[in-house]
């Protein structure tokens, strides 16, 4: 039986901003991609946080049975919170460990189910490092923006130059706090 991967990304232009969120999913024999599958949406008006938890859920929610599945994200706030925060945000009612209420709570909610329903091996790679799934994922939430001016869409020295000048590249980012938007 293949085994089967989801490579996730969330992208946003502005934080918040339009944003979207993509999914390369394969499903692998060895080194044989025996299928692919690509996912991909959008928000006109969100944050990266969320168009990376879309990413995850819409990969997990687009399985049709309970599987056993590799997720490969670039979101240090996904795989921490799905593989820790969450159960101290669940036993708290939602609330953080400043007994405030947790940021996308309901997105984190439906992660959460989704999760339960399948088997996930939940890994993280560096955005923005040549990975060329996680590329590929990021290439897929760019496309899904809602409208935005050509030149926003394709910077020729790649996505990590957008996020950067922007001023949001959550892969560089120090000092992120868990739950934050």
């Amino acid at each position: 039986m293949p085994d089967l991967y989801a490579y996730t990304d969330g992208a946003c232009s502005g934080n918040p901003g339009p944003g979207g969120w993509g999914v390369l999913m394969r499903a692998m024999d060895g080194d044989k991609i025996v299928k692919e599958r690509e996912l991909k949406g959008g928000e006109g008006q969100t944050t990266n946080n969320r168009m990376e938890l879309m990413a995850a859920i819409s990969a997990l929610e687009s399985l049709s049975r309970p599987t056993e599945i590799t997720l490969v994200t670039d979101s240090n706030y996904v795989k921490n919170g799905i593989t820790g925060w969450i159960f101290g945000w669940k036993k708290n009612g939602w609330k953080n460990a400043a007994k405030k209420p947790v940021k996308n709570a309901e997105l984190w909610q439906r992660l959460d189910a989704a999760n339960a329903r399948h088997n996930v091996t939940w890994k993280w790679v560096k955005g923005h490092a040549g990975h060329p799934e996680n590329e590929r994922a990021d290439e897929l939430a760019r496309a899904a923006w809602p409208p935005l001016s050509p030149a926003a869409r394709s910077e020729p020295a790649g996505p990590a130059r957008l996020c950067r000048r922007a001023g949001l590249c959550h892969h560089r980012r120090a000092g992120r706090q868990p739950g934050a938007a």
